[in-house]
């Protein structure tokens, strides 16, 4: 049976992608590149559905969300 989980991929300070699976509590990895994240993240992915259950959120998107100058220093 082929499972789907969405990953959220960011680029830390340091140049490195760092995912996250929102489905699966704590499931995070990195790579210096997509790729090598990507390969990274099946590895956890597969350590977590053995070990937690798989929670049914739906996806909805990525919003940016901005604040002007007096906003953020609030």
């Amino acid at each position: 049976m082929n499972r789907e989980f969405y990953v959220i991929i960011e680029k830390d300070e340091d140049g490195l992608f760092v995912g996250e699976v929102p489905a699966l509590k704590g499931c995070y990895s990195q790579g210096k590149t997509v790729e090598e994240l990507l390969k990274n993240i099946r590895e956890v992915i597969e350590l977590c559905i053995e070990d937690e259950p798989i929670i049914q959120n739906e996806f909805i998107g990525v919003q940016k969300v901005s604040l002007d100058n007096e906003q953020a220093s609030l």
